[in-house]
């Protein structure tokens, strides 16, 4: 046995969870008046952003992010719903819990999607799917929401696995398919693709798994620095990442849209003190206090950028954090055009990192 307590050269059984437009389908199980519409939950204002959509919204090619604007030109009939954390925390709360009748080896990833090691069984059914459909079922019986899952042998593949089935069902890649089925998918669909870099990729030629795969890791480090080494990797379909459930949270940041673009800097320094105590008080509450400081600031023509300090020890002093905040801020004065959006976010935090657990045999008998 190892320290992850598996038989050496076993498989892991990883189970990615994601509800079905988990925001937007609690408003429509809460109001019947609302099942079948687009709806979006955020703010129609001007300066309002989709933070959800449910299907019949997606259908229109509405989807979280997208300013709200556009949203309803997109879809006239769309229903916008204000958001209610308390109520999307409560119901999350209640899905962990399900999780947990199933293994101790939970690593959240938000509120409405996680990773789960099953490998121990300690359920007892006969398979990773049977565990699986046994916890949509009961996720669906208890809160009256849908789930989608994905089931591998690792985090990438149960992760992509979990969005071929959406919404409502699951979907399996075993060890013999794995390699293969990647090589057919689009990069852009990979963790750790965003827009900018599949974009990137194609410019090189890159489309697909089979593309990726094809790219030496010379080359992939050539264009992709420090990131070459992951690309190689997954293509391979490769992830030796453990679910760990003690994650330790890297960052705690706030930010606000404004109901105008500002260029006074009175205003603009308001904003970003309300963020900074915004992070201030989550801080204060995890007594976490981290070292980095980075404020973000987004212009009126949606250019973003950010400005960052570190510092020698913890900021662990409120006027500190509101101080350092306002001095990258001002490290941009004046602004060229004005300002929409600011935040802040504290980072690097003086805390020890838990021990990482060790890598595993990625292939080897089945358990």
């Amino acid at each position: 046995m190892d320290a992850d307590g598996m038989e050496a050269g076993s498989i892991r059984k990883i189970i990615h969870v994601d509800m079905d437009a988990f925001f937007a389908s609690v408003e429509q199980r809460d109001d019947p008046a609302l099942r079948g519409r687009p709806v979006a939950v955020g703010h129609a204002a001007a300066r309002g952003v989709v933070a959800a959509a449910s299907y019949e919204a997606r259908a229109f090619g509405v989807r979280s992010a997208l300013p709200s604007v556009t949203a309803l030109r997109r879809c006239p009939d769309l229903v916008f719903v204000r958001p209610r954390f308390d109520v999307y925390k409560a119901v999350s709360r209640q899905i962990q819990a399900i999780f947990a009748e199933y293994t101790d080896l939970i690593q959240p990833l938000s509120l409405d999607e996680a990773y789960l090691d099953v490998t121990a069984n300690r359920a007892g059914l006969p398979t990773a799917w049977a565990t699986a459909k046994a916890i949509r079922a009961r996720i669906l019986a208890e809160t009256g929401l849908t789930a989608s899952a994905g089931i591998s042998y690792n985090k990438f593949l149960a992760k992509l696995a979990s969005d071929h089935r959406k919404p409502n069902g699951q979907f399996a890649v075993t060890p013999d398919m794995g390699p293969a089925w990647v090589e057919t998918l689009p990069v852009a669909r990979f963790h750790g693709v965003g827009p900018v870099t599949a974009a990137k990729m194609k410019r090189l030629g890159i489309e697909t798994g089979a593309d990726l795969r094809a790219k030496s890791l010379a080359f992939l480090e050539q264009h992709f620095g420090s990131s070459a080494g992951w690309y190689h990797a997954i293509a391979r379909a490769e992830d030796h990442r453990p679910v760990n459930p003690n994650r330790v949270r890297k960052s705690s940041g706030s930010e606000t849209t404004f109901n105008r673009d500002l260029t006074e800097p009175a205003e603009i320094e308001a904003g970003v003190l309300l963020m900074a105590d915004d992070v201030w008080e989550w801080c204060e509450k995890a007594q976490a206090f981290g070292r980095t400081v980075t404020v973000k600031i987004k212009f009126q023509d949606f250019r973003l950028i950010t400005r960052s300090r570190s510092h020698a020890g913890a900021i662990a002093d409120q006027a500190l954090l509101r101080q350092a905040s306002l001095d990258l801020v001002r490290s941009i004065y004046p602004p060229d055009t004005g300002i929409r959006l600011v935040g802040v976010t504290v980072s690097n935090f003086d805390v020890p990192a838990p021990e990482a657990a060790p890598a595993l045999p990625l292939f080897g008998a089945a358990s």
